[in-house]
């Protein structure tokens, strides 16, 4: 039995999307602006290119759920919310487990949730609404 995604779950696609791909573009083009607009003090000049590059793959995530989002096709967005999750488990965790040990600040405590707080949404999207 097909149990199709409710309608928002586009549009929660769409939003994580565009705050991905926003993310992603800004540590790109303007890594050190963008880091202090989440709060965080920007590293030396000779990481920001370490810096760029995650930028690189944030934005590959935010531009694979917006496209997900706009074909408007349950089976594209159960990819996304499947497949992410596995990037988004290690994003949360990884920044979380550094703010505890005292390496990073707790600015980084904003992408713990907003990663691990898509992880349960998604999570839960997937398993009520199973594609059988």
């Amino acid at each position: 039995m097909n149990h199709p995604l409710p309608r928002w779950s586009h549009l929660l696609a769409l939003a994580a999307g565009a705050m991905d791909a926003a993310t992603g573009l800004g540590l790109v083009v303007l890594p050190d602006w963008t880091l202090r607009q989440m709060g965080v003090t920007p590293p030396g000049a000779e990481a920001l290119e370490f810096v760029r590059f995650v930028g690189v793959f944030v934005g590959a995530v935010g531009l694979s759920y917006l496209v997900a989002g706009w074909r408007g096709e349950d089976r594209s967005l159960r990819a996304v919310f499947d497949f992410s999750r596995i990037f988004r488990a290690g994003a949360g965790s990884f920044t979380a487990v550094m703010v505890v040990a005292g390496g990073w600040s707790p600015a980084w405590l904003a992408v713990t949730v907003a990663d691990l707080g898509l992880v349960v949404v998604q999570s839960v999207l997937l398993a009520r609404y199973r594609d059988e």
